[in-house]
């Protein structure tokens, strides 16, 4: 039953962990088109868009940068893209340029916001 209440308490800290990059993008002056906008392809943590480029953001709550930064393996990275693919396809087929952040969260921390946290071949 332990797994359960550490599953859970993770959800948790993910779901505030979003919110709270939400907020800090709504600051910046990003518009939230999509919040864990999922597709069969992958899932998006938070889909926004500034100056006419559609950002991908993917929220990572670890105890360092470095350690946010190294979690999002290749694999995810690839599965972001085709999910950003997705969304353009359906909602924004006018929006040419794309990009792939991440905003990196830790305690008692401003959360970091690494815009082109990775580039796609796709």
């Amino acid at each position: 039953m332990s797994w359960i209440k550490n599953k859970r308490k993770a959800y948790l800290k993910g779901n505030f962990a979003e919110y709270v990059a939400c907020a800090f993008l709504l600051l910046k002056g990003y518009r939230l088109l999509a919040r864990r906008y999922k597709t069969p392809l992958g899932e998006i943590d938070i889909i926004a868009k500034k100056w006419g480029v559609l950002v991908a953001v993917e929220v990572k709550y670890r105890p360092t940068i470095a350690e946010s930064k190294a979690s999002v393996s290749k694999q995810q990275q690839q599965r972001i893209c085709r999910a950003l693919q997705h969304f353009q396809q359906r909602y924004h087929k006018k929006t040419t340029y794309i990009r792939f952040d991440l905003i990196a969260l830790s305690d008692k921390k401003w959360p970091t916001h690494i815009q082109n946290a990775w580039q796609t071949n796709q």
